[in-house]
């Protein structure tokens, strides 16, 4: 099935050689499914990112508390909208309209 869509969505003369074309996407894919890939390019990104940390740390550098910083609130912030905004907006949607339906009913006065 891979085989039949990759063919029939392959760019049209960009490739001389189909098969060639063919083996090139099915060794991407490979790539994609092999746990060496990743753990490659883990090890990676340890080294450099040891290579470029190390010598802040041992100076004395606020760099990585300021990096650390931005990280966990980007982590934070993207997962507490993936998890929980949602059903945050709907909370806030039913509360407008629980508060727009005692306005009409009371009125709305500043004063208690």
């Amino acid at each position: 099935l891979m085989v039949v869509v990759l063919l029939f969505f392959s760019p049209r003369g960009t490739h001389t050689n189909r098969d060639t074309y063919i083996t090139t996407t099915m060794s991407f894919v490979e790539k994609l499914i092999t746990p060496g890939t990743y753990k490659s390019a883990w090890s990676n990104f340890v080294a450099s990112s040891s290579a470029y940390y190390k010598p802040l740390f041992r100076s004395g550098s606020v760099t990585p508390l300021w990096h650390f910083m931005l990280l966990t609130s980007v982590v934070m912030y993207t997962a507490s909208y993936t998890y929980k905004g949602i059903a945050v907006q709907e909370a806030r949607q039913e509360k407008n309209v629980a508060l727009e339906e005692y306005y009409e009913k009371h009125g709305k006065s500043g004063h208690h």
